[in-house]
């Protein structure tokens, strides 16, 4: 199976199944403990619903922060459930497993993924990196003699990539993504309303009215929170206009990233990305007007691929399928790190 191990959420593909699962990483503990609530159950969906909501005696975590492990015993619960779900309580076979992890972690961390998914149940690991993985699932043609760019927006990275000859020439992964637009939001509320929201209401106000080229003039959405002041629950109006305004900062990072890495490449690879132009990859890309800003400031062609949230996933499940010719270009639990 192959696992797009993301901030925000978890996919899950099996060889000739497709997607099979689509889940937000986040955990439902005990607090204190790391004893997963409702028998190992409250993962995923279940768990979202409870973020911000949770009582003393409950902690909603997200055990991933910028697409990296930072709380190794419930990453490696939520990944046996998920492994579990998938396979049915009683399979008595192990998996392969290719995860697809940033572009720009360390050893260290690559060796948390990987004892995490044997822990949790693997037969053998093999790690994917994600700009691979989503170019390969945007169906560019990274095996061949020229440049492919794709810029992967998630929800704690952003992995900007050149890939050709199915390995990556220049890369750049910065940890501004759609949870920073999220957070954004949060602060603009705060500086200009006095209210508190939460993350999941700054989420949907990102994906109702949020845009990063002001396209959206006339949108305007109810916001519900807490008074800074007063302390008590109430709502406001919020324009289309103003959440642009507060993402520019996010969006103007992810630019400087792409620009940076175009600057680094090699002329040849140049000269294809002005005929082949970047994809956009990731949920990030879904924010309207993305493609629109990117495409302005480089002055490429600039396109969201046609599965933007799936295209790590599906990248996993096509490299498993070719999993004996691209071994060698993939570290796995067996190399020593």
């Amino acid at each position: 199976m192959g696992i797009d191990l993301g901030t925000c959420n978890t996919l899950v593909c099996v060889r000739g199944e497709g997607i099979v699962l689509d889940e937000p990483s986040v955990v439902a503990v005990k607090k204190g403990t790391n004893q997963v609530l409702q028998n190992g159950m409250a993962v995923g969906w279940v768990a979202k619903e409870m973020l911000g909501r949770t009582p003393g005696s409950i902690s909603a975590i997200r055990p991933l922060k910028d697409g990296v492990i930072s709380d190794f015993e419930i990453t490696e619960a939520m990944l046996s459930y998920f492994i579990r779900k998938v396979q049915g309580k009683y399979s008595v076979f192990k998996p392969r497993v290719v995860i697809a992890v940033p572009s720009g972690i360390t050893a260290v961390e690559k060796r948390a993924v990987l004892d995490s998914a044997e822990r949790a149940g693997a037969r053998r690991v093999y790690l994917v990196e994600e700009p691979m993985a989503a170019g390969i699932g945007a169906n560019l043609p990274i095996v061949e003699a020229t440049a492919s760019m794709i810029v992967d927006i998630g929800g704690g990275t952003t992995e900007v990539a050149i890939m050709s000859l199915a390995d990556i020439a220049q890369c750049e992964s910065v940890r501004v993504a759609g949870d920073d637009m999220d957070e954004a939001i949060i602060n603009h509320m705060k500086k200009a309303y006095n209210l508190m929201i939460g993350e999941q209401t700054a989420e949907r106000v990102k994906i109702e009215i949020g845009s990063a080229d002001g396209g959206q003039e006339d949108g305007s959405m109810e916001v519900r929170g807490r008074d800074m002041i007063s302390g008590l629950p109430r709502k406001t109006m919020i324009t289309a206009a103003e959440v642009s305004q507060a993402l520019q900062e996010p969006v103007n990072a992810i630019i400087e990233t792409v620009t940076r890495t175009l600057e680094r490449a090699e002329p040849e690879l140049a000269a294809d990305l002005v005929e082949n132009g970047i994809v956009l990859a990731g949920g990030g890309a879904l924010l309207r007007g993305i493609d629109n800003v990117i495409s302005d400031a480089t002055g490429l062609d600039c396109r969201v691929a046609d599965n933007a949230l799936h295209c790590v996933a599906l990248g996993t499940a096509i490299y498993l399928e070719h999993l004996e010719e691209w071994k060698s270009t993939m570290e796995s639990d067996m190399d020593e790190l």
